[in-house]
């Protein structure tokens, strides 16, 4: 409350004895709508406390100031209720324990989220459902026994969570399967800090709750000076509507009949399991997925680019320092001195690269440097999707560089599994003592800003 204060103060003496803009006002109301919903948390925990000593002196058990989250049908539960109920849940000791810091914050932003796109009320509904612990011990039977039988509660709790899950389809998604829980799904707790994949830890990354992420892009306002009194040019920009689909990925996730039956420890293990596969699938695909029924790689959308076109080394096969020096300059400012900016080549572009260090010092040779090397002041990963480089003429895509949020990846929150109760060995058929998971999640991905990115290719002749 006092951090509200402090902002609304910010904000009148920023309006300077004037009417607020159209922005600060917005932000004035949704403080105020804050700060009153804090307060009324003021009141209620007033409220507890009297009970609380109250019961105390009188050593009555009418009364529990605890509520349990999972009490109600998250069905009929109001937004702020599902929101609170959901943070309650990340923040405790059994529900959030396997998670990271950055997979609790994660979660915390998109809950939060209200879209077009995304409903976070709605994922927190789906939290809830999938985190009662009747349907955790429910999903424990599912995804390591042959022959689950559920108690009454269990069977509720699936009813329940299909229910919702209904509720949330847009579109053909193929039915059957259970829900991941949501705190064990990688399309909404997996972080950059999680990842191995490049792409995904740059780029602009949103969980949505329909089909399609659907967005606007401009390349901005042009500002100009003019005399006094004098009319003012139009200056409209022009507004783009880009719009990214989601597929359907799928994988086959073999693990061993010794999975730990423990919550905590299953969580973890499943967690890494279903990530595993699905990040090192992205990695591919956003490199250079062919945005038929999968996502567009970033490689891919922009070796299509014709505006700003693709820029050509100077040799065929040959690359020197000025074709380095070209293309950062190509790239606007405005987007070199971005956070996000960065380069992406295979692992063989860039050792090329480093040999250009013996004439120009700009250059470095040094292969003991740190993992993550930079250039000019930029990260450097690298991406052995991408081509190696050219032995002759070509219009081999070489070099990204650019402002990766300008590529936005769309994953459509919730995973689902289907359990295969044992695998075979293919030479003789017999039990390997392996079980699998087939699960299935929906992603998409596209360059929502072409501006952001120049790309560098080999010489055609």
């Amino acid at each position: 409350m006092a951090a509200i204060h402090e902002e609304l103060e910010v904000l009148d003496r920023e309006a300077n004895g004037g009417d607020l803009d159209e922005d600060a006002t917005r932000t004035w109301q949704e403080l105020e709508r804050e700060l009153r919903f804090r307060e009324g948390e003021v009141r209620a925990f007033e409220r507890t406390e009297r009970l609380r000593q109250s019961r105390e002196r009188w050593a009555s058990t009418q009364f529990s100031p605890t509520q349990d989250p999972f009490a109600d049908d998250v069905r009929t539960l109001p937004d702020r209720a599902a929101v609170d109920r959901s943070m309650a849940v990340v923040d405790s000791s059994q529900g959030g324990r396997h998670l990271r810091d950055d997979q609790k914050e994660r979660v915390a932003r998109i809950l939060r989220t209200q879209t077009g796109d995304t409903d976070g009320a709605l994922i927190g509904r789906l939290l809830l459902a999938t985190e009662n612990p009747h349907y955790r011990s429910a999903f424990q039977k599912i995804a390591a026994s042959t022959s689950p039988v559920f108690t009454p509660e269990e069977s509720r709790a699936i009813e329940q969570v299909g229910l919702i899950k209904r509720a949330m389809s847009i579109g053909s998604n193929g039915g059957g399967g259970f829900a991941v829980p949501v705190l064990i799904d990688p399309t909404i707790i997996m972080t950059a800090q999680g990842s191995e994949n490049d792409i995904l830890r740059l780029a602009r990354v949103e969980t949505i709750t329909n089909d399609t992420w659907r967005g606007l892009s401009s390349a901005g306002v042009t500002w100009q000076f003019h005399q006094e009194a004098a009319a003012a040019t139009d200056n409209s920009p022009s507004v783009a509507q880009p719009e990214v689909p989601t597929h359907r990925a799928d994988g086959f996730i073999p693990f061993s009949i010794e999975v730990g039956m423990d919550w905590p420890g299953f969580a973890e293990q499943m967690s890494m399991l279903l990530a595993e596969g699905y990040d090192e699938l992205l990695a591919h695909k956003l490199t250079l997925g062919s945005g038929n029924d999968e996502p567009t790689g970033m490689v891919t959308a922009l070796d299509a680019v014709t505006s700003p076109a693709n820029i050509e080394i100077a040799s065929a096969s040959v690359l020197q320092a000025s074709d380095i020096y070209g293309l950062w300059a190509e790239l606007p400012q405005r987007f070199r001195r971005q956070a996000n900016t960065a380069w992406l080549s295979s692992t063989d572009v860039q050792n090329t690269i480093r040999q250009l260090g013996t004439t120009d010092p700009n250059f470095s040779v040094d292969i003991t440097q740190e993992a993550i090397p930079r250039m000019f002041g930029r990260q450097y990963p690298m991406n052995d999707y991408m081509a190696d480089f050219p032995a002759a003429t070509g219009t081999q895509p070489l070099l990204v560089l650019g402002d990766f949020r300008g590529y936005l990846v769309a994953q459509r929150a919730g995973m689902q599994v289907e359990f295969l109760p044992m695998l075979f060995d293919v030479t003789n058929n017999r039990p390997t003592g392996q079980r699998g998971w087939f699960a299935w999640a929906r992603v998409g991905a596209d360059v929502v800003n072409d501006a952001a990115f120049r790309l560098l290719i080999n010489r055609s002749a």
